[in-house]
């Protein structure tokens, strides 16, 4: 009969290459004919070996692989887990940047009450064992008879299936908590709350609850790893004159001082005032992409005020418009 090679190997079928390993080199550590007397052992540790080329899909050399696992002490055997449960929780920028409380609906198992988690109840019933076909015997690796492993050689089991759970001894409850989010976590950040994932029982201790963070998306900031940056309009005066100007940050506003020049686009960036820092991550920096606006429409008093301006420019052109006083000189006559 042929066998499933993760059954063989203990391990789960979406186990990653070094789960396969790691259960490879615990079996054949145990079942080595060196190490191990028992009559079985050899075929055993073939049967191993055949689950993991299988699965790995690599020619080891056997010698190599088993002088490993040989050399290597075994690992104790983790207690069994019930499984893990995993969901994303959305949150906005603010509540990701500052920390909150959450409030978190979701469902999980938990012992049907009917049976009380043990999956049977009713009338008993009895079906034969698929391993044997009823007859308690199968053949061993030199086709001698031997008692059927699976049934113990009964032949048969006797079961009495729930007829609420149909056999699994859970059924679904809504579950409602209430988490604390840590400050400064990023989009894709894993929270772990152990222990509320699906119920564990006699021996398999309960599952853990995985949250994915997703941060919703802002109408002003963007983020780039913990930078924030964002786009504002600033008046070309301030441009010119180098204007102090209050900007918005998660902190709440700000003052940033411009360096008078051309009134032009330009980028500002303020360091260590974007996203907050987590751990050994520093905080991310505000970056300022601003963007000149000219008056369109000006009324008398602006008017004036201006044409001062520009006059005391004209006056001293030479250094304040040398462009213009240079092309006043070569083209306009005094």
């Amino acid at each position: 009969m042929r066998r499933d090679p993760h059954a063989v190997l203990e391990v789960a079928r979406d186990a990653s290459p070094a789960e396969i390993k790691r259960a490879y080199r615990r079996l054949a550590m145990r079942w080595h004919p060196d190490r191990n007397e028992h009559p079985e052992a050899t075929e055993r540790f073939k049967l191993i070996r055949a689950a993991y080329d299988k699965l790995t899909a690599v020619d080891l050399p056997e010698e190599a692989e088993t002088e490993d696992a040989a050399a290597e002490p075994a690992p104790e055997a983790a207690p069994a887990k019930a499984a893990d449960i995993r969901l994303n929780l959305e949150v906005t920028l603010e509540e990701a940047a500052a920390g909150c409380r959450k409030s978190i609906h979701y469902a999980r198992g938990k012992a049907c009450p009917t049976c009380d988690g043990t999956g049977e109840a009713g009338i008993s019933r009895t079906r034969f064992c698929a391993a044997c076909h009823g007859s308690g015997r199968v053949h061993d690796a030199k086709r001698s008879l031997v008692p059927c492993p699976d049934c113990g050689g009964r032949g048969v089991f006797s079961e009495r299936i729930c007829p609420d759970c149909h056999g699994s001894g859970r059924e679904v409850a809504d579950v409602s908590l209430e988490i604390s989010v840590p400050p400064g976590m990023l989009s894709g950040d894993d929270l772990r709350l152990s222990g509320q994932g699906e119920p564990g029982g006699d021996k398999q201790r309960a599952g853990d609850l995985y949250l994915t963070l997703i941060i919703a998306a802002h109408p002003l900031y963007e983020m780039r790893g913990r930078d924030l940056h964002f786009s504002m309009p600033v008046s070309a005066i301030s441009l010119l004159a180098g204007a102090e100007i209050r900007v918005p940050s998660l902190a709440g506003s700000i003052a940033c001082e411009l360096a008078p020049g051309a009134a032009e686009n330009r980028e500002v960036r303020l360091s260590g005032k974007g996203y907050p820092g987590r751990g050994r991550n520093p905080a991310g920096d505000l970056v300022i992409s601003l963007e000149v606006e000219f008056p369109r429409h000006l009324n008398a008093r602006q008017r004036k005020l201006l044409l001062q301006a520009d006059a005391a420019l004209l006056a001293d052109a030479d250094e304040a418009l040398p462009t213009l006083a240079a092309w006043r000189r070569s083209f306009l006559a005094e």
